[in-house]
């Protein structure tokens, strides 16, 4: 019996390539190695165990290579492996937020610079961002090995040589301090922040999301999180996790208040949003947007504030 193709998923943002599923005939082609991790499942649907880290790394290959045409991609043991889809909502809402700053028009080219605040490894905002509406980019992290890896994707895939560059932030406790100079101007700043607030909290995290994964699997039970699954200890926790970092977030982003259109960050918690709207309206933002995503089990949602009023955003030249 042939395996049924997967309906529409209509949590995704409408201009997702994976909005329709995955075409695992195609990315089979694109990268023959996922071959050895795909399966029917019960509902007779072709899937990956998604709680392990092969299967996920060969699947981003395979839609890295097939959507957005990067051939090189791999990142180190113990990196976080993000899932696309996910990734590409927060890239596609993004463009819809710049395009409410321009007559409904989403802006393109590398005119169009982001700064994303924690890259990590996988490089993955940059490359969608790029290869969706030609944006150019600035990555950080406080990881010197990240930034090395993201450097070697980015010299394997030698169209992402001009529109992306790296820098490592030489202080951790810092977020656009040392990264922010007088004559930067930033489109906006996307950022996934690290949601633990300690190195305990986040494997007893990432062991429970496994044992959910596997529970819609074939695989047993685990007590230990997966080597690789959980990600890096900087892209997971932080001294008073995702609040604690947002909150450094917004104060900082008040020092550079003309100097980016945009600042935006994923809240993963939903009650944190109420200490983060207080400190939004501390800092006298000017507009403050809360962008509702819907990704696989779990709601989140991206936080939006600039600093510039109405007509200060009409006229930021793209």
């Amino acid at each position: 019996m042939k395996a049924k193709t997967i309906t529409e998923k209509t949590n995704l943002h409408p201009r997702n390539l994976d909005r329709f599923g995955y075409d695992f005939e195609q990315l089979i082609k694109d990268n023959p190695e996922l071959k050895n991790f795909v399966a029917v499942n019960e509902h007779n649907i072709e899937t990956i165990d998604f709680s392990n880290p092969d299967a996920v790394k060969a699947l981003n290959k395979g839609l890295l290579i097939s959507h957005y045409d990067i051939q090189d991609w791999d990142i180190p043991k113990n990196y976080l492996c993000p899932p696309i889809p996910g990734r590409a909502d927060y890239i596609h809402y993004l463009a819809d937020l710049l395009a409410s700053s321009n007559n409904g028009i989403i802006p393109q080219g590398e005119t169009v610079q982001g700064l994303d605040i924690g890259i990590g490894a996988n490089c993955i905002y940059p490359i969608i961002g790029n290869a969706s509406y030609g944006w150019s980019f600035v990555g950080t992290d406080i990881d010197e090995n990240a930034i090395q890896n993201c450097k070697k994707i980015i010299e394997a895939n030698p169209k992402l040589i001009d529109p992306i560059s790296l820098q490592l932030q030489t202080e951790s406790r810092f977020i656009f301090k040392n990264i922010i100079t007088p004559e930067d101007k930033f489109t906006f700043t996307i950022c996934n922040p690290p949601f633990h607030a300690s190195q305990d909290e986040a494997t007893k995290s990432s062991v429970r999301k496994i044992n959910n994964l596997e529970s819609r699997s074939l695989a047993t039970k685990t007590t230990k999180p997966v080597l690789n699954f959980g990600g890096h200890n900087a892209e997971l926790w932080c001294e008073g996790g995702e609040l604690g970092f947002v909150t450094q977030m917004i104060y900082e982003s008040a020092k550079y208040p003309m100097q980016c259109l945009w600042f935006t960050t994923l809240i993963s918690k939903r009650d944190n949003l109420s200490s983060i709207y207080k400190t939004l309206n501390k800092v006298s933002t000017a507009e403050i947007k809360t962008i509702d995503m819907a990704q696989g089990q779990k709601t989140s949602r991206i936080v939006a504030w600039t600093f510039l009023s109405e007509a200060q955003q009409k006229a930021w030249k793209f």
